[in-house]
């Protein structure tokens, strides 16, 4: 008998499969800026006024939400970068840019941002409003009917109210205020009192609207000038028997993050957060707008009174703040139509909403379901008088608004009535002073947080004695703010629930962020900073042994930013693994997608469109046995280990199905309206295959939200 081949000392053994090596997930490679990545986004809502999907004021509408975005972009992320470098803090991010790099960077994105903004309006808006009889008139177009009207106006509007500050000893350059606007005049001669002045400052008191509508007997449609340009017109009037050679609108954009890392555990944050405010108008600056046809010497001059680089110098072809520019022009077909959200039929039938929770639970997609459920359920527990006690948290709100109103009112009607109020969100400060107040007013009780962790999640309890002696509770738990115009704008989701655990979870929640004691243990709810990072990791690693095992996994996640670096090394994990990852991302995204080796299996998309995606919902396929959970947080550092966040299962079946369905799958399905993230960071818009339908999923919902 032969031997076998296996059994042949001739044949050599099999290779052993050569070992993959190891990657270093830590690779800064395998990471996207997060500046740069907000930066995208920045430039995606830009791209919002090209899109012919949106009417034409609301296009105009998109350029002054890129100036908004903006603005606040060189307030907070630049001043921070630039303050890390004046402390001598300089530490790479986790992609390994310096903020010196990240600056380098930012500044010729923005300059070619900011250039195109100014094409789009010039080239692109105003002629296609003027084939509509909406004209943004310039000096040289004014009639001479107009030119008679602004003369007037000026006289009698504008001159006495201005101040100009004319530059010597005795006046030096004037502290100018946050994003105002302000003019340099260049003069020649002498004044009254004989001073041979060069420069003075003009600055537009923000009492002014920036835009002025001409009368009908001026105008032969809507006819607006700016404010910039009546004072240019008009600037020899503020120095009499001076030469003006020339008046230029400037803008300066300053640090405006408040500085509360000193303040401790006993001081009064309502008294430190009213000091550190006044600071925000007068913080360094960080960026410096100016006509481009401003004379050099004169824009060199304010940049070394601003104490500026070239690099942070932006010209511009109109308006140096398009965040005012007017857009509620009576034109109903050049504006969105407008949605009226509907209620959930259990809802409109109940007499009693307490009723209709017991029976189960309430879930609400915002803003294509009214957030007017949420502010009823409010109103009818601080009316009836079986309801003891409510608990709130605030984060952004309005002194004016219906929800603070109603807490007010419950307080007066003597239910126990305690708000945790976020004194700290950012740009909502003094609003939040405000509301504090009002409410200790009313008689409730008031609690600031926690000092180092901002209280960002967003509860609702309300307890109620039934049955004669027995207390039942009632939860609202969201992913967006209580406030009833985001509410309006913004994509969330609330859950309106009787559930006694939930209930229990978050009572115990309200009892920590109030009292005192150990870490709560909750029973449903994840909370941070305590156990939602670590049960995100858990369910995305069990979705990686799934995998590992032959069977489906599948992750889809929906949140505004992504930026925590363990739940993006778990991520790259699961893929590693096989599990089919699909991320729906709105803003900052540091995960690189499509990394060969790493990413491969990991898709991430960004919806821009009407409404402002706010939602964050994550979906585990968990061997058939799905998990769904809604959440007050985004996948970041500040929300996992420095906020104070909920997230909550959806437990009922087809509410769970309904929020796969409505605020997953058919996001996945957008081909009109979404953006997919390319592994270099760049972003390409979703194209639709020619034959198929379109499918703008905002669109989609808010045709079902009608019927």
């Amino acid at each position: 008998m032969k031997p076998s081949k296996k059994d042949s000392p001739m044949t050599a053994p099999e290779p052993a499969p050569a070992e993959q090596p190891v990657l270093d997930l830590n690779d800064p490679e395998f990471y996207l800026n997060r500046e740069l990545s907000l930066l995208a986004f920045n430039l995606r809502v830009l791209e919002q006024s090209l899109d012919e999907i949106h009417p034409l004021l609301e296009r105009l509408g998109f350029l002054r939400i890129f100036s908004s975005n903006l603005d606040e972009f060189f307030e907070i992320r630049v001043a921070g970068l630039k303050r890390q470098l004046s402390l001598g803090r300089a530490v790479p991010g986790i992609d390994g840019l310096l903020p010196q790099e990240t600056l380098k960077r930012i500044a010729e994105v923005c300059h070619d941002a900011v250039d195109r903004q100014y094409r789009i309006l010039n080239d692109v808006l105003l002629p296609a409003l003027a084939q509509e009889n909406i004209r943004f008139l310039r000096r040289e177009e004014w009639s001479e009917k107009q030119s008679a009207w602004i003369r007037k106006y000026f006289r009698e509007q504008v001159y006495p109210v201005l101040t100009p500050i004319g530059l010597d000893p005795a006046h030096p350059f004037p502290k100018v205020v946050n994003k105002s606007l302000n003019f340099i005049v260049s003069l020649e001669g002498n004044d009254a009192f004989g001073r041979d002045l060069n420069f003075a400052i003009v600055p537009a008191p923000r009492s002014l609207p920036r835009m002025i509508r001409l009368p009908a007997d001026a105008s032969s449609g809507d006819d607006y000038v700016f404010l910039s340009s009546i004072i240019h017109e008009h600037a020899s009037e503020l120095f009499p028997g001076m030469t003006v050679q020339g008046c230029y609108q400037f803008r300066v954009t300053r640090n405006a993050d408040l500085d509360l890392d000193e303040v401790d555990a006993e001081a009064d944050l309502a008294v430190a957060l009213k000091d550190e405010l006044f600071s925000r108008r007068y913080g360094d600056a960080v960026r410096l707008e100016v006509a481009d046809n401003c004379p050099r010497h004169l824009v060199d001059y304010l940049l070394r009174k601003f104490g500026l680089t070239e690099e942070f110098l932006y010209r511009v072809n109109g308006p140096v703040n398009l965040v005012r520019l007017i857009t509620d022009i009576e034109r109903p077909r050049l504006r969105y139509l407008p949605m009226t959200p509907s209620v959930p039929e259990r809802l409109v039938r109940a007499g009693s909403y307490f009723e209709a929770i017991a029976q189960g639970d309430v879930l609400l997609n915002h803003p294509f379901e009214s957030f007017a459920p949420v502010a009823e359920f409010l109103r009818q527990a601080a009316r009836d008088p079986h309801v003891l006690a409510i608990k709130q948290t605030l984060y952004r709100t309005g002194k004016n608004s219906e929800i603070v109103n109603l807490l007010a009112e419950a307080a007066r009607n003597g239910k126990e009535v305690t708000a945790v109020i976020e004194l700290r969100a950012r740009f909502d400060e003094e609003s939040n002073i405000e509301v504090a107040a009002k409410l200790q007013e009313a008689g409730a009780i008031v609690v600031y947080g926690i000092v180092g962790y901002k209280t960002h999640a967003k509860m609702l309890l309300v307890v109620r004695r039934e049955g004669g002696r027995k207390l039942k509770r009632y939860v609202h738990l969201g992913t967006g703010n209580y406030h009833a115009v985001t509410a309006r704008i913004y994509t969330d989701f609330s859950l309106l629930t009787a559930d006694e655990e939930l209930c229990e979870d978050v009572h115990r929640i309200f009892q920590e962020l109030t009292g005192m004691g150990k870490v709560a243990k909750l029973k449903k709810l994840l909370h941070a900073p305590f156990t939602l990072h670590s049960k995100l990791v858990d369910h995305i690693e069990q979705e990686a042994r799934n995998a590992g095992k032959g069977k489906p996994a599948h992750i889809i996640a929906r949140m505004n930013s992504l930026t925590e670096k363990q739940l993006i090394q778990a991520l790259y994990r699961a893929s590693q693994a096989g599990v089919k990852i699909d991320l729906i991302v709105r803003g900052i995204c540091c995960l690189r997608p499509g990394v060969p080796g790493v990413s491969d299996n990991i898709r991430v998309r960004s919806v821009v469109g009407r409404f402002l995606e706010h939602s964050r919902v994550f979906w585990f396929e968990n061997d058939g046995d799905n998990v769904v959970y809604c959440s007050s947080a985004d996948w970041m550092d500040r929300n996992m280990f420095f906020r104070v966040e909920t997230c909550f299962p959806v437990s009922d079946p087809d509410l769970a199905r309904r929020v796969k369905q409505d605020a997953l799958l058919t996001y996945l399905a957008d081909n009109r309206q979404s953006w997919h993230l390319q592994p270099d960071g760049g972003y390409r818009q979703g194209a639709c295959e020619p034959g198929k339908e379109k499918i703008a999923q905002q669109l989609l919902l808010e045709r079902l939200a009608q019927h």
